[in-house]
């Protein structure tokens, strides 16, 4: 994989002057935002709920050809349009090489997909485990995805994988992902988890008022708020109890 050097590698957003106004040029993030190098491996993008990741992440997969509610570049259902217009105004540098699978995984929308694949039928379970998603539950259906629907040579793009995974399942992931990067795929990841953040190839890129900045994992604010409570979960709380007890009308 020496000559591999991602299948996307910049994310530039169009001049300021060509940009409208209102949401989502608005959110700070986005006006500060400038370029993206993605690790030909795995990128992170992380920060607190209303900075701006999914919203960036789903404009990167839209841009890229994806569906907007998730699954394939084969898939063209909507639900319900509520994307944003960001991705008319992302540039892509690519690399020599053109993947030849990829999947947008959306938790909030998982169950659209699982429903869109029980629509089209003919035989397209096969790619998913052989058993309606809608079969399974919310953590076997990702993990059925990512065991039988990922296979490498692929851009995967996961908004919050780790929201129907357990702790175990979240290790696991980062194997599978280890599998598939050296089966030459790209991640490109908006994650909450200290667990799905830990691989090691990787960019970490955090989202902040100032715009993106790239950080050493132990630097991140998830694992330093994580370690700062498992390594004392009874003083945290209590201190979180004792506030909230101020506070309280």
């Amino acid at each position: 994989m020496t000559d591999f050097n991602g299948y996307i590698q910049t994310i530039r957003l169009a001049a300021k002057d060509a940009l409208p106004e209102g949401y989502p040029f608005n959110i700070p993030v986005i006006e500060n935002f400038k370029e993206l190098r993605l690790h030909p491996k795995v990128t992170y993008l992380i920060g607190d709920n209303g900075m701006g990741k999914s919203t960036l992440l789903e404009a990167i997969a839209v841009g890229l050809g994806f569906n907007a509610e998730g699954g394939t570049k084969n898939f063209n259902f909507s639900t319900q349009a509520t994307h944003s217009n960001l991705h008319n105004y992302l540039k892509f540098t690519k690399g020599a090489h053109q993947p030849k699978d990829g999947f947008f995984l959306r938790g909030e929308s998982f169950y659209n997909v699982a429903s869109e694949i029980d629509r089209i039928g003919d035989g397209i379970h096969q790619w998913y485990g052989d058993k309606s998603l809608h079969e399974q539950s919310h953590g076997e259906s990702f993990w059925a995805l990512f065991m039988n629907r990922f296979g490498g040579n692929g851009v995967y793009i996961l908004d919050e994988p780790e929201s129907a995974l357990s702790v175990t399942r979240q290790m696991a992931l980062l194997a599978r992902m280890n599998h598939l990067v050296n089966k030459r795929s790209q991640f490109i990841i908006a994650t909450h988890s200290p667990i799905v953040l830990a691989y090691p190839d990787a960019d970490i890129y955090q989202l902040t008022a100032s715009g993106l900045e790239k950080v050493p994992y132990r630097d991140t604010d998830i694992y330093r708020l994580y370690k700062g409570f498992l390594d004392n979960p009874e003083n945290v709380t209590r201190l979180l109890l004792e506030e909230e007890e101020e506070t309280s009308p």
